[in-house]
């Protein structure tokens, strides 16, 4: 049974919608949101990074989060205002469906690369007539390439234009010692 590509991919685009579907009616886990002060230094006090990962975006404050607190109760509120605090909110869903559809789009060209590089030998055929360009002489010898029907065929009739450019710039470069304009 052969699957095409067409199929292939709409099956793959319907599974990454369903799982993403599934994600997104799950529960914030413990580990998406966060709470971050980052305290300067403050008299005698060195600048620390405070975070809490048990509180709702409201209690995300100076007094909630920073705990001990390192000055006397008098200097707190001082202290609190040269701390900047953020609520941090992130999305591990999103993060785990981005990585999916990564790695199905490389694993796929992996799979058709493998496809090419096994089907390739099979489908090229050997042309006893042509030999690769080696001299001046030869290259005038070696019959032009028939533009073929398949995707092979063209890629290969191009393949051996460049390679005759190639040959070409060598010789001028390296026998000739003058660049190509």
């Amino acid at each position: 049974m052969l699957v095409s590509t067409r199929q292939l991919g709409a099956a793959v685009s319907v599974l990454l919608l369903c799982e993403a579907m599934c994600f997104a009616h799950a529960d914030k886990s413990i580990e998406d949101v966060c709470c971050k002060c980052i305290c300067p230094p403050y008299r005698n006090i060195s600048g620390q990074i405070y975070s809490n990962r048990n509180v709702t975006q409201k209690d995300c404050n100076c007094l909630h989060i920073v705990a001990p607190m390192p000055v006397p109760g008098h200097d707190v509120e001082a202290y609190c205002l040269l701390c900047e605090c953020k609520y941090e909110e992130r999305s591990s869903n999103t993060i785990k469906v981005t990585i999916i559809i990564y790695l199905s789009v490389v694993g796929a060209l992996l799979l058709y690369m493998l496809f090419l590089l096994l089907v390739d030998p099979l489908i090229r055929k050997r042309d006893p007539y042509r030999q690769p360009l080696q001299n001046e002489d030869d290259a005038e010898n070696v019959r032009a390439p028939v533009r073929g029907n398949t995707v092979l065929e063209r890629v290969d009739g191009a393949q051996q234009r460049w390679k005759k450019q190639v040959q070409e710039q060598r010789k001028t470069v390296f026998d000739r010692h003058k660049l190509l304009s």
